[in-house]
């Protein structure tokens, strides 16, 4: 009797289409509005410590809500969950686009986080169920990630070209949220399948609570700390950070249904690629806040010249990202990818660091390598984390990993953004402290990761 192999399954599908759009635009508002930070604060009369909580607190209530996010759509089903998320995500944007001051705006922004929550670790989680062979998911969990980094090549250009529209401006990189929210809502409700939830997961909203107060906590004594010294309101905001993280570690490990299963850590592979996915983004995303600020006030760029002085760097995150899939698949694991685009990413970003007063020119290969690093990691790191966990655990996990890239977005603004004063002094430090943070990454990719 002759045997056959079964045919490959086809990755490219309306249903990944579907899943890759909303993705897009969550990660296309983590970079489309760094650029608008300069019109912003002309036009809104705002200062440093608000233009990073117009960036922080998107990605704070982003970062706060996936553990949740995640555990919510293991128990009701992803499909659901991911449609909330869109729904939540659309409707802020517009509120975004209609803010007539900046406390609105950051307002406006938060909600946004919250939808972002509830969208990307069901993404991860359907695109789980849709590709069950490890191989084919690899691959789509590659074409994912390069879609999040053609995202983050389109923001800075995109929110250029956006901020010099006449009338309408900054606003204009809120609203372009709204269409396409709206068709990944119709394509998924079509295309995407709907895997059953288990009604017996629960929610933890003790541990939900403490985390968000932990973390926004943290946030607030960065940002502010910075800005203000320490005061009354900073050293209130730190003692809330330890007392809230204390709470939500002890309530994750007595809880009988917690919203983290801290056992997952348990997994050398698990803990190595959540640290990871921490550190890339406090190194990338720090390194794009600083660069912004950089092109456009100490070297007197318009928006969109600074968006396209990026474009380097974030031109080459889609190819990396979709090359991390296949190296992936063809290495065996994840841990090669990592430790390559690590360490490539480290020096790209200690390029920066020595360059960052030199002529432009001069930048163009440290920001290639930069994003081609962070690009060609990201994927690898994901699919290390989520691999590891069980199948009925995929959207807790991925909630995770993508709760630990957001931590790390938040830092990474709030801590690099404070060292970045200056005309070169500090942004060279802060790109300094982004190649630490690589190679940190890297030696944990070695050290703990399979």
């Amino acid at each position: 009797m002759e045997l056959t192999t079964p045919p490959r399954q086809r990755i490219l599908t309306l249903g990944l289409v579907a899943i890759c759009l909303g993705y897009f635009l969550v990660i296309l508002d983590s970079t489309i509005v760094n650029v608008a930070l300069p019109t912003l604060r002309r036009d809104l009369g705002a200062d440093l410590a608000a233009l990073q909580w117009v960036v922080d607190g998107y990605l704070l209530t982003f970062a706060a809500g996936l553990l949740g996010g995640g555990a919510l759509g293991d128990r009701i089903g992803g499909r659901r969950v991911f449609q909330l998320g869109l729904a939540v995500f659309v409707i802020a944007s517009a509120a975004c686009g209609l803010a007539p001051d900046a406390a609105t705006l950051i307002a406006a922004r938060t909600v946004q986080g919250v939808g972002a929550a509830l969208a990307v670790p069901t993404s991860l989680a359907l695109l789980r169920a849709a590709y069950p062979e490890r191989t084919d998911r690899a691959r789509a969990v590659g074409i994912w990630g390069g879609v999040a980094g053609l995202a983050a090549a389109a923001g800075p250009v995109l929110g250029g070209l956006l901020v010099d529209v006449p009338t309408l401006g900054w606003r204009l990189v809120f609203f372009v949220n709204v269409p396409l929210g709206l068709l990944a809502m119709v394509l998924t409700a079509r295309r995407v399948p709907a895997p059953a939830g288990s009604p017996g997961t629960r929610i933890d909203l003790p541990g939900q609570c403490t985390g968000a107060l932990a973390l926004a906590a943290l946030t607030y004594t960065l940002i502010e700390g910075d800005h203000g010294g320490i005061t009354r309101a900073t050293a209130v905001s730190a003692s809330v950070f330890l007392a809230a993280s204390t709470a939500f570690v002890l309530l994750q490990r007595f809880r009988a249904a917690p919203m983290l299963d801290l056992t997952l850590f348990r997994s050398a592979t698990f803990t190595g690629g959540t640290a990871v996915g921490l550190l890339i983004n406090l190194g990338f995303y720090g390194e794009m806040f600083v660069l912004n600020l950089h092109f456009q006030q100490t070297r007197h760029e318009s928006p969109l010249v600074a968006g396209l002085a990026l474009l380097p760097q974030m031109g080459v995150v889609a190819v990396g990202s979709a090359l991390s899939g296949r190296f992936t698949g063809r290495a065996g694991g994840p841990r090669p990818t990592m430790i390559i685009g690590l360490l490539v990413g480290a020096g790209g970003l200690a390029g920066l660091a020595c360059c960052v007063g030199l002529p432009y020119p001069m930048l163009v290969l440290p920001l290639v390598a930069a994003g081609f690093g962070m690009s060609f990691t990201m994927p690898a790191a994901t699919s290390s984390v989520v691999d590891a966990a069980p199948a009925n655990r995929a959207g807790a996990a991925a909630g995770v990993i993508n709760t630990a890239r957001q931590i790390g977005s938040v830092i990474g603004i709030a801590v690099l953004g404070a060292l970045a004063d200056g005309a070169t002094s500090g942004p060279r430090t802060a790109l300094f402290v982004s190649a630490a943070a690589f190679l940190l990454g890297a030696a944990l990719a070695v050290l703990r990761s399979a």
